[in-house]
C-alpha cells in the first residue's frame, strides 16, 4: 500500500506539470500505474488529447482533481498538500465522518464486504483534520456521511471555489525557524549520540582491563576518550559534523568515534 501511495503520488505530480505546461506526458512502461491513471482521466473527459484546448496541457477551465480514499493519518494527506504549495494549487479537504455501527452496517450490504476487524481498525486509526492545530488543513469541510442533509452539495461548492481561489503559497524559508529547526535536530541527534558514545566508552575500558592495561594507564585512557567523546559532542552541537554515508547525524557520529576510540585504546594495548 505504501508503494502504491508512492506511485499514485508520483503520477499525480506528472499530471499537474503536463496540466501547467512543464512536462510531456511520459509512455506507459517509465512510470508504474500511469496508465491506469490515463485511462481514469479519459473516462472523465479530462485527457482529450486530440482537443486544442490540451495541446500543449494547459487547460482554460477549472480542474478539480479528486482524490477519494481514507487518508487515515494526517501525514498521508500532509504529502498532497505538499505538491499543492510546490506547484500554487488549491488543496481542500472532505472528511465524511460516520459512526462505526454505521460503517459495519453499510459494509454488510456490500457484495463484497471487508473484514469487520479492517473497519474497527480503521476506526482507531483514522485522524480527523484539527484546524487549530494544523494551519494546513484550514480549508476543511467534515459532513456526518450517515445523514443527507440538502445544504451538503452547497457547502462542497463553496469548499472547492474557495480552494480554487486560495491557491496555497509557496513555501517561503525562513532563515530564522530553518536555524531553530536545526538546532532542535542538532541538540536530539547530540544526545542520542552521547548516550551511544558512553556506552563505546564502556566497552572499550573493558576491553583494555582484558588486555591486562596498568591501573595508571586506565586513568589516562579514561581522559583521553572522554575528551575525545566532549569534541565529537561540540561539533555536532555547531553543526560541524558531516553525515557522509550515514542517515543521520547521530550515526555519523557514534560510527566515527567508534573508530577513534578504537584506535585511542590500540594505542594503550600495543604500548
Amino acid at each position: 500500500w505504501k508503494r502504491s501511495r508512492r506511485e499514485l503520488l508520483r503520477c499525480l505530480e506528472v499530471l499537474v506539470r503536463w496540466v501547467l505546461g512543464r512536462e510531456e506526458l511520459p509512455g506507459p512502461a517509465e512510470l508504474p500505474g500511469w496508465e491506469r491513471l490515463l485511462r481514469c482521466c479519459r473516462r472523465e473527459g479530462l485527457l482529450d488529447t486530440g482537443s486544442p484546448e490540451w495541446e500543449c496541457g494547459a487547460t482554460a477551465r477549472p480542474l478539480c482533481l479528486l482524490l477519494d480514499d481514507n487518508f487515515y493519518y494526517q501525514s498521508m494527506r500532509y504529502e498532497l498538500y505538499q505538491l499543492a504549495r510546490k506547484y500554487s494549487l488549491g488543496f481542500c479537504q472532505l472528511f465524511l465522518e460516520c459512526p462505526l455501527e454505521c460503517c459495519l452496517q453499510r459494509n454488510g450490504l456490500r457484495s463484497d464486504p471487508v473484514p469487520e476487524q479492517t473497519i474497527h481498525l480503521m476506526a482507531r486509526k483514522i485522524e480527523m483534520p484539527d484546524p487549530e492545530k494544523n494551519a494546513w488543513e484550514q480549508n476543511s469541510l467534515i459532513l456526518r456521511s450517515s445523514e443527507h442533509i440538502s445544504e451538503d452539495n452547497e457547502q462542497i461548492m463553496n469548499l472547492l471555489a474557495t480552494a480554487l481561489a486560495n491557491p496555497v503559497r509557496p513555501n517561503q524559508e525562513d532563515p530564522e525557524q530553518k536555524e531553530a529547526a536545526r538546532a532542535i535536530c542538532a541538540a536530539s541527534a547530540a544526545h542520542q549520540a552521547d548516550q551511544t558514545c558512553r556506552r563505546v566508552i564502556s566497552q572499550a575500558m573493558k576491553d583494555a582491563r582484558d588486555k591486562n592495561i596498568p591501573a595508571s594507564e586506565m586513568k589516562s585512557l579514561a581522559e583521553e576518550l572522554n575528551k575525545l567523546k566532549a569534541g565529537f559532542l561540540e561539533d555536532l552541537r555547531q553543526g560541524k559534523t558531516l553525515k557522509t554515508q550515514y542517515s543521520d547525524l547521530a550515526t555519523s557520529v557514534t560510527s566515527s568515534f567508534q573508530q577513534e576510540a578504537t584506535n585511542v585504546v590500540n594505542k594503550y594495548i600495543l604500548k
